[in-house]
């Protein structure tokens, strides 16, 4: 590489790549949540090939449609933001771990949103609540309110320094 060209910061791509990780890591949990996970603890002892016939019967279905979508819009926004960081000359750590922070907080009104119908076609053919059965539904709602914390603390430590560096 010669002295002219400029390689994109490290720590932001390296951030970039976590970020995306646990994004991914998210989604793929939600998903598992929605369409295995939750079902499995709702309806105990049957198997998901059993639960999705009965719900067929019963004109139900855990419509993976919204799930997948949901699942695939995180995906492709944690991947534009790690292509940025990456294509970036002058990216800096703190926006970049932001910007993961708050697709990691928008992930839990969106996982709520998607599981919404799936969990009431599951209340609907086996006359259970349609609330999560699996504890894998509030591990997830956890790393959003993590999330949020993290951020608030992330814009109030960019808050203190910026006003440090004006006085």
């Amino acid at each position: 590489m010669s002295n002219t060209e400029i390689r994109p910061p490290r720590r932001a791509v390296r951030a970039a790549a976590v970020g995306f990780a646990v994004v991914m890591v998210y989604v793929i949990a939600g998903a598992l949540q929605i369409l295995v996970w939750n079902p499995l603890a709702a309806v105990p002892g049957a198997t998901l090939g059993q639960i999705r016939a009965d719900m067929a019967r019963a004109d139900e279905s855990l419509s993976a449609n919204g799930v997948v979508t949901w699942a695939g819009i995180g995906l492709l926004l944690a991947g534009v933001i790690l292509l940025v960081a990456t294509m970036r000359r002058t990216s800096r750590v703190g926006p970049v771990v932001a910007a993961y922070l708050v697709l990691l907080v928008f992930a839990a009104p969106g996982h709520f949103f998607v599981s919404f119908g799936p969990g009431m076609s599951l209340a609907d053919t086996f006359m259970i609540s349609g609330a999560d059965h699996s504890p894998w539904g509030m591990a997830l709602y956890l790393v959003s309110a993590a999330s949020l914390l993290a951020l608030i603390v992330l814009i109030i430590r960019a808050a203190r320094a910026a006003s440090a560096g004006t006085e």
